[in-house]
């Protein structure tokens, strides 16, 4: 087995890898579920290679990722589900019908993407995707019968939080402004102390779920992307803690035999060296 630019040649090595008796103990073991928190890391490891710039990186980080979709699509066919080909089929597919602007008659093209055309696609997708799925005798909607409920369980937390609330909010369901959203925050601010002050660990851990959807609620309201905002924040802690690392190592001591003041200290350094000059 050599090394090859054809797709064809992955799909090879994946069905070599799952192979019962002569394949991967470890590849032939696995299920969907047991590979799907690894497709969701190398997802974010794709966007990690974005963030830092580093195009070696997304390359192979791409590579990784499009492994996952080749196991997955490996699985589905020794299940008699679908194909690979399948799954580029139906990508296909879909891009084409969602752009008739670009690949659709000349009427079409020169029409543009009218006003309306992307929902009322997805709609006829909907429709499609609920024909099919009764034909198969499975329930019409693959999330539950709500409006919300085709809101993705997988997604990161805050990232579900902001498609609930943009979901709801096109029924109307939504605040008019921001500002009444800061009294709600700190009216579930008050809670979450008053769950603290009971000791009461499951109120608590509910009123601190409370807050971070408010936030994220506010932060869609100033047009502030909850996970990126928190990616930041994340960023600037990392960095300034490793100033803080940096001094205390260059001292000749070590983190965990310095005080807490000590670490403050140099931590105020790091925001004073942050500020522009």
């Amino acid at each position: 087995m050599k090394p090859s630019r054809d797709i064809l040649r992955l799909i090879e090595i994946m069905a070599a890898l799952r192979a019962p008796g002569t394949g991967c103990p470890w590849d032939v073991e696995q299920t969907f579920s047991t590979i799907a928190p690894y497709t969701i890391e190398e997802a974010y490891e794709v966007a990690d290679a974005i963030a830092r710039g580093d195009m070696d990186d997304l390359r192979e980080e791409l590579g990784d990722l499009l492994l996952q979709v080749v196991y997955h699509a490996q699985m589905a066919e020794e299940a008699q589900e679908f194909t690979f080909g399948d799954v580029v089929e139906a990508i296909t597919e879909k891009m084409i019908r969602r752009h008739p602007h670009v690949f659709g008659d000349e009427q079409a093209r020169s029409a543009g993407m009218a006003k309306g055309m992307w929902e009322r696609i997805k709609s006829e997708e909907k429709a499609l995707k609920r024909s099919a799925r009764v034909a198969r005798g499975l329930p019409a909607e693959d999330h539950g019968a709500g409006y919300l409920d085709g809101v993705p369980l997988a997604l990161p937390a805050l990232t579900r939080a902001l498609k609930l609330q943009e979901k709801a909010a096109r029924v109307g369901f939504d605040w008019t402004e921001a500002a009444p959203i800061l009294d709600k925050i700190e009216e579930e601010i008050g809670e979450l102390r008053e769950a603290l002050s009971s000791g009461d660990t499951a109120a608590a851990k509910d009123e601190f779920g409370d807050v971070l959807f408010a936030l994220v609620n506010i932060g869609r309201h100033l047009k502030i992307d909850s996970e990126a905002a928190l990616a930041g924040t994340n960023e600037k802690f990392r960095s300034r803690f490793h100033h803080v690392e940096r001094a205390i190592n260059a001292s000749g001591r070590t983190l965990d035999t310095s005080t807490l003041d000590e670490m403050e200290e140099l931590w105020q350094q790091a925001k004073v060296e942050e500020r522009p000059a």
